[in-house]
Formats: structure tokens, sequence, C-alpha cells
């Protein structure tokens, strides 16, 4: 399988390039490797759909961003898929208003070879799926069940009868278009529009399908499984091409966009792909040492406390944490030590301490004092 180039690279724009930027430099692949311009070329017609594809992600503000993040290894991936996982008809559908119109109506090209015919595009869905730090962790597949538009299967999504009552449209004989030439001080002038009459969809319908009203599309409920890779977090958006609303009478599915939300675990907190534990101990724990259990996001680690740790010690449990989402490494658990000291003394304990007081092991030493100011002080600033 070929490597898929940079897209960047493809519009031959900057990383930085404005919106408008990438809209002119679409513009100039697109009319340079137009199939009306190129009868028969197929590497020309193969750039044509990878410029296509470029800048159907570029010009969108969050593929744009999750490609930027995460290259062609986005999650979920992009609608294109390659230069071709689009027809001529997605790219003359999708993209043909840059032109002011059908690409047929620029510059004097003839047509595409979709016909001029207008296809729909069924509208996104957005849901939100809630994950556990371990599904994070760990990867997982959601099914969920989504009341949606799909093809209308009486009628097979023509919206006609049967799926034949219908005719070519007389107006603009099945192309979708129709040509207008005007005089101006340039000469004459040829423009092509949408046909009024039939909305760019060449044929009329005849009798219309009593399941669907015609329309082509019914609401009805779908399971869909979403694999949810390891990593994500709160607020990242990830698409499935295709798996959105179905478009009226035919046309490309919309995408299904899903939002992740993560649920708080009770005892971890998050730090990008880092854990944070915060652990309490006894004096005597902290002084005489302990072992302890450690809260992970699968079990409980078993962790040595040496006699006299401080308070504001960090240890660190290597790849404890959670993965890039890019496969780049994991995180680390962080263990925050606190020591608790009690309220409230019985005469017996405080007898103790009192023994203890004058003891030079229980006065810390300059170089504790000066660690403990410098650890507040950071604190602080």
């Amino acid at each position: 399988m070929a490597t898929k180039r940079d897209y960047y690279e493809v519009l031959e724009v900057s990383k930085t390039a404005s919106a408008d930027e990438i809209k002119k430099a679409y513009r100039k692949k697109a009319i340079q490797y137009h199939p009306d311009k190129n009868p028969g070329d197929k590497a020309a017609e193969e750039n044509f759909k990878e410029a296509a594809e470029a800048y159907e992600v570029l010009s969108d503000e969050q593929k744009r961003a999750q490609y930027d993040r995460f290259g062609h290894n986005a999650p979920g991936g992009f609608g294109g898929g390659g230069g071709g996982g689009f027809s001529m008809d997605d790219i003359f559908s999708q993209f043909g208003d840059i032109f002011g119109g059908h690409f047929g109506g620029f510059g004097g090209f003839g047509g595409s070879s979709s016909g001029g015919r207008r296809t729909r595009r069924g509208s996104d869905l957005r849901v939100k799926v809630k994950l556990t730090l371990k599904e994070v962790a760990q990867g997982v597949e959601k099914k969920i069940k989504v009341n949606k538009y799909v093809s209308c299967s009486h009628c097979k999504g023509t919206g006609a009868e049967n799926g034949t009552a219908y005719t070519t449209c007389n107006t603009c004989h099945g192309s979708g278009t129709v040509n207008r030439v005007a005089n101006t001080i340039f000469g004459q002038m040829q423009t092509q529009t949408t046909c009024p009459t039939c909305q760019g969809e060449g044929t009329s319908i005849t009798k219309k399908c009593p399941h669907c009203a015609g329309e082509g599309i019914v609401r009805e409920d779908e399971v869909i499984s979403i694999r949810i890779p390891a990593g994500v977090a709160e607020g990242m958006q990830l698409s499935m091409s295709g798996k959105g609303n179905a478009a009226r009478r035919g046309g490309v599915n919309g995408d299904l966009l899903i939002l992740v939300e993560e649920e708080k675990h009770p005892e971890l907190i998050r730090d990008e792909n880092d854990l944070i534990y915060n652990l309490l101990l006894s004096f005597p724990q902290a002084a005489m040492g302990s072992t302890v259990d450690i809260p992970t996001v699968d079990g409980k680690a078993k962790v040595k406390i040496e006699p006299g740790t401080q308070p504001g010690k960090v240890l660190r449990l290597r790849s404890k944490g959670l993965p890039s989402v890019n496969g780049y490494g994991t995180g680390d658990l962080l263990i925050n030590i606190s020591v608790y000291v009690p309220e409230k003394l019985s005469e017996s304990e405080k007898s103790i301490i009192n023994g203890l007081e004058n003891s030079p092991n229980f006065e810390p030493s300059k170089s504790i004092k000066e660690k403990i100011f410098r650890h507040f002080k950071q604190m602080f600033e």
C-alpha cells in the first residue's frame, strides 16, 4: 500500500496557512487536474481526488486540528480514506461550490463525469461516550443505540414507490443543472446553476413512496459499535465516516462524531498521561517504614515505604499511568507522600512523645529544614 502524502504537501501550503489560502490552493489544484482538462488521464484523476481529500480535512477546523495532532493515524480516521475513498460524484457534490457553482461552469470546462447532478449529503450526528479510567487505559469497544435517519428499505432510498416511479426532469434533461448565457462588456458569458425544478437531482418523482412520503429516508434505531483507542482524553472528538444520518433520496451519509467524557476516579487524578495518588501515612509508617497498597487503573500495587520517609516526597511507578493515544509510550503513577499528625493524644501518648522530644533523631537537621522550606516555597510560587 502506497504511503499517503502529507495533506499540506498535496496542496503546497504551509502548516500555518489560513483557511482562505487553503481554499485558493485547492482551487488551483482542482483546475490543474480537472478530468475535463485531462481526459483519460488516470494519474491526473488520482491527483484530483488526492487534492479533494486534503481539502476536505484541512478546510474543517476540527478535522484539521485532529490531523495536525495525529497525522493520518487520527482516531476514527478521515472520511476521504486515501484518495480512493472519494468518488467523483462526492467531490463535485461537496466542493463544487468553491467555483461559484458546478465545476462545469468554470473556465469553460464541459462538465463533470458525474453529469452535473448534485449528490446530497446527510447531516452529522454527535453522541457522548462516558469512559472509566480503566477503559481509557486499555481502550474499549462500546455499543450504542442511535436514533437516526436511514435509507428507506421499501423504495431503496429513491423516495419513489417501488423504487421506480420517477422520470427524467424535463427542465435539465437529467443533468441536474441548467446553462444560461448572458451578454456582458466582455462578450457572452455562460454560467451553470442548479436546476430549479428538480433541485439538482435530475429526476422527478411521479408517485411517492408511502412509507417515507417521498423523502427516501425514515427514522430508525441502529446499534453501532464504536472502537475507542487507548489514551483518549476528556473533550477529544472521534469520528466514524458514513455512520451519521442518511441523505434524502440517496447520496452520501453524514458522519458520527463521538465526544469523549471521562468519569472521575475515586482515588486517582489524571495529569495528561500521568496519574497522581495522594498517600497519607501515619507517623509510625513514615518513621519506621512500611508496605502499603496503592490503587492503579487495573488493581493494586504494593509499594515499600522506606524508614524516615518525609512529607512531600514523590514516589514514581514507571509505566503505571496511561498510554499515549499516539502510541508514544506510557505515563507514570506519581505517589505524593503526606504524613498524618494526630489532633488529639492520650496521656500515655503525650508521655511517650515528651520522652522523645530531646532525642537528636527527632530534631530535624539543617538540610531537612532547608528541603522543607524549598518544598513549600515552590508550592506557593
